[in-house]
């Protein structure tokens, strides 16, 4: 479990890139490199960090379902996952 600073930390962050994404874009295009160094830090999609949606893991983090591998194995043996089993063989 993370801090709950880290949390909203990134979730600033991603308001701050949806905030700036089409001014990034167009300063991108003209290639104006001055422009975009003037922009905030962490207006840059670059910053972002994936982390898990429930516990706020920034490792071992599964894209397709957003959570970290932890959270998918306890979440699959729960069966809250649907269309998700464990596998035997």
């Amino acid at each position: 479990m993370s801090k709950e600073s880290m949390k909203a930390r990134e979730k600033k962050r991603r308001k701050m890139v949806r905030k700036y994404a089409n001014k990034r874009a167009k300063l991108k295009a003209e290639g104006d490199y001055i422009g975009l160094s003037r922009l905030p830090r962490n207006s840059s999609p670059v910053r972002l960090h994936n982390r898990c949606q429930i516990t706020g893991r920034p490792r071992g983090y599964m894209r397709q379902f957003g959570v970290s591998r932890i959270t998918f194995r306890e979440m699959a043996s729960k069966g809250l996952i649907p269309g998700v089993k464990k596998a035997s063989w």
